[in-house]
């Protein structure tokens, strides 16, 4: 238990060190981690590892590009607690839910316990607890393969938005300029909804990394897994494919639900957030999409799509 509070702890106040998190951020990263990695499975705590420190590299490689690209970005900067929630909620859910369905001691099922009862263990009464051995968490014919579901929708949450921040702050390298998904017409990079072969190729690379980390994670952890190597490669093809469909889902509802405001005068893409000065509104050009959801709105249809697909038709 020392460690599912002592690594939460860390992550969340070198984040808040950074300003890469704000004090919102910070809260809400300790509780999610608290419940990540207090799972008895410790393969969901080690791909949190792994998600926030790619993340969190490819943030810092994109932050000076961005900056000179989009207006008020490092205004921006500082992730709150809606913007991490974005980033993990199906992830967590699924980890929650594993936890107190498999282990009867965790604090989940103590959670639940006092929630909802016993009820929600009555599908689950035929599984012995998780202890590592007896059987793997994601062989398909555990409890009619509801645990091979939980473990690919965290997969699936993980993957999707670390495909994403590749494809966003990797893609913005890319020399030639970004189209948009809907028509492919050229538009400035940092539009929402733009593609481009590097991020394309970035946000493949992010679902593979959470993937293998994820294979890997089960075979050194759950002995029961290394006779399902096979099935364990498999992970990594899912997680490529979740991180590549994620960020396109990303990018087609960035394109048309969500607004791009582009200033012809200083040239740079907007925030959502940012207001315009009086007088500046016939400098302002609409790119793409309708003022309908927010950039973290889309993160979360896009993530939650991607995880309960990987996770109920994998």
């Amino acid at each position: 238990m020392k460690v599912s509070l002592i690594i939460p702890t860390v992550l969340a106040a070198h984040g808040y060190r950074k300003q890469s998190l704000s004090l919102s951020g910070s809260i809400t990263a300790f509780i999610v981690g608290v419940l990540t990695f207090s799972a008895p499975l410790k393969t969901f705590g080690i791909t949190m590892i792994v998600f926030y420190l790619v993340c969190s590299r490819a943030t810092k490689v994109g932050k000076s590009i961005k900056e000179k690209l989009e207006d008020g970005h490092h205004e921006a900067g500082r992730r709150d607690g809606y913007q991490v929630l974005s980033n993990s909620l199906a992830a967590v859910i699924a980890t929650s839910i594993w936890a107190a369905c498999f282990t009867s001691s965790s604090l989940h099922a103590t959670i639940a316990t006092f929630l909802f009862g016993n009820n929600y263990t009555g599908w689950n009464q035929s599984v012995p607890d998780f202890d590592g051995y007896e059987w793997c968490a994601v062989d398909p014919i555990v409890a009619n393969g509801w645990s091979r579901a939980l473990v690919l929708t965290a997969l699936g949450q993980f993957a999707c938005c670390c495909g994403d921040t590749l494809a966003s702050e990797l893609g913005i390298l890319s020399k030639s300029p970004p189209v948009l998904i809907t028509n492919f017409k050229r538009v400035p990079p940092g539009t929402n909804g733009g593609l481009s072969a590097m991020g394309t190729a970035a946000s493949v690379l992010g679902g593979t990394i959470v993937g293998l980390t994820m294979a890997v994670a089960l075979i050194f952890e759950n002995t029961a897994c290394v006779a399902m190597l096979p099935s364990l490669g498999k992970l990594i093809l899912l997680g490529a494919f979740a991180g590549g469909l994620g960020s396109l889902i990303d990018s087609l509802l960035g394109a048309t639900v969500q607004r791009t405001r582009y200033s012809t005068k200083t040239k740079l893409i907007l925030q959502d957030h940012q207001k315009l000065a009086a007088g500046s509104e016939t400098e302002i050009k609409v790119i793409s999409g309708l003022n309908l959801l927010t950039n973290n709105q889309v993160n979360v249809v896009s993530s939650i799509l991607t995880a309960l697909l990987l996770g109920w038709c994998f």
